[in-house]
């Protein structure tokens, strides 16, 4: 059994991500092995978790993944921990928008039958914190608030008279929170900015977190808080075992070899990474990795070539607005990514990765690949996505139902190509994204988690040769 924390708060703003770090890393500085953990599809936060831990960030999403699958994935992450960490999202009860509780911090906490340890933002209010402890600890009897963390607290003064609130409120009061600018990690248009942005900064920003954890909270209480946890009793997500069911009951590990001739090498999957390219599932490499492929990660910011032997190529998210000028300069990389592509080799993008493989980017020259135009948009584009691939892809076939999300401040014309990637049902029906020949250039993230067959596909693809 992993003892664990759901690390949650009534809205956006309280200061969770700051918390959840610093307590990951206050805990592993003690020596614990900390399992890190993030409710939503958020990719940045869990590059901090990561940071802190030494393990790989990831995320329990309940809309992307189904209910079913966020127990056995957080078994998987945390096999071998002495503790897991649960970031939440949103307040404590927002959810998918017009879906009830599904995807909220509460949901995630019941399926992993996890206390909640709320943290309030306690700067503009004193005795008013009960009334709204109270109210969150009794919206939901199936949620257990077993504390609370009170954050940007003024004086001794203010602690007293927020402590003297909540002392018959039947929570305790687990920390206590200074108000301390050396924790707060800089912000901008689509939220915190990564760890591989900021390396040293986020190194000091983190060990600042976990000094301020250590200084304000009750880590003893709170890891007895964790440790009364109950069993679990779902099987560990296994990929292989996935890719396998995904695939109804074999993968292709390697592209089939002529007669009289050994099999070949593991058919060689390049991935995306660096500073312009952070968004990824950990689960994505670990199915690619099950179902056949030797998977090598590259920096469209430095490398000028594909690693060797690439036969096919996946471009996740990120911040390409950021580095548009840099990744245009790398012109021989941008020629051989436009050489795969136009071999029909597979090419998955997303998001950031659409927009690498347009012809521009606010006027700046990227790969060409796609016969379309990218700017930046003063509109935040975010939310879940219901999609129904339209078209035959090396990641889906024609009727393929997956679940996604958007999430960028830029737009791409035309929004689709003559064969578009999906079809979206909601918040509005439209089609969007483009598949030609062996590339799926989508705005749409997926977690493959919750779709293996599409890593299955991929790999299948890239073992067969290219796409006519």
């Amino acid at each position: 059994m992993v003892a664990r924390l759901v690390i949650a708060a009534p809205s956006s703003g309280a200061g969770k991500t700051t918390v959840a770090t610093g307590l990951m890393a206050a805990f592993a500085g003690r020596g614990l092995a900390v399992s890190p953990h993030k409710v939503g599809p958020d990719y940045i936060d869990p590059g901090y978790h990561a940071l802190a831990t030494g393990r790989p960030g990831r995320n329990l999403d309940a809309y992307m993944c189904g209910t079913g699958l966020v127990a056995p994935l957080f078994e998987h992450g945390a096999r071998g921990c002495d503790l897991a960490v649960v970031e939440g999202v949103m307040g404590l009860y927002d959810g998918a928008a017009d879906q009830g509780e599904l995807a909220s911090t509460a949901q995630v906490a019941k399926l992993l039958k996890a206390p909640v340890v709320l943290v309030v933002d306690a700067s503009s209010q004193s005795r008013s914190v009960a009334a709204l402890v109270h109210g969150f600890a009794s919206w939901d009897p199936e949620v257990r608030i077993g504390g609370v963390i009170l954050n940007k607290v003024a004086t001794d003064r203010h602690e007293h008279l927020l402590r003297e609130a909540l002392g018959g409120s039947g929570v305790p009061v687990l920390g206590v929170l200074r108000r301390a600018p050396a924790v707060a990690t800089p912000s901008r248009h689509l939220g915190l900015v990564p760890v591989a942005e900021r390396q040293a900064a986020a190194v000091e920003a983190v060990a600042a977190q976990a000094e301020q954890v250590l200084a304000g909270c009750d880590m003893d209480a709170l890891l007895a808080l964790a440790r009364s946890a109950p069993p679990l009793h779902d099987e560990a997500w296994d990929p292989a075992l996935a890719g396998r069911l995904a695939a109804g009951g074999s993968v292709v590990p390697t592209r089939p070899a002529p007669a009289g001739r050994m099999p070949t090498t593991r058919p060689v999957v390049a991935v995306a990474g660096g500073a312009a390219f952070t968004f990824s599932y950990a689960e994505h490499t670990e199915l690619l990795t099950a179902a056949g492929a030797e998977v090598v990660t590259f920096d469209p910011l430095r490398d000028e070539e594909l690693p060797a032997g690439t036969s096919g190529l996946v471009i996740g998210g990120g911040f390409p607005e950021m580095y548009g000028a840099e990744l245009s300069a790398n012109a021989p990389l941008r020629k051989a990514v436009a050489e795969l592509a136009a071999s029909g080799a597979p090419v998955a993008a997303e998001c950031a990765g659409l927009l690498y493989l347009a012809r521009s980017l606010d006027g700046t020259p990227m790969c060409g690949v796609l016969d379309a135009e990218a700017r930046m948009s003063e509109r935040l584009t975010l939310g879940y996505r219901d999609a129904v691939a339209v078209s035959d892809s090396s990641l889906a076939a024609a009727g393929t139902r997956m679940r996604g999300h958007e999430f960028h401040r830029t737009v791409i014309e035309p929004g689709a190509g003559a064969d578009a990637a999906w079809g979206l049902r909601q918040p509005e029906r439209r089609v969007e994204g483009f598949v030609q020949r062996g590339v799926h250039a989508s705005y749409v993230h997926t977690h493959w988690a919750g779709a293996p067959e599409a890593a299955v596909r991929l790999v299948e693809h890239c073992a067969n040769g290219p796409v006519a």
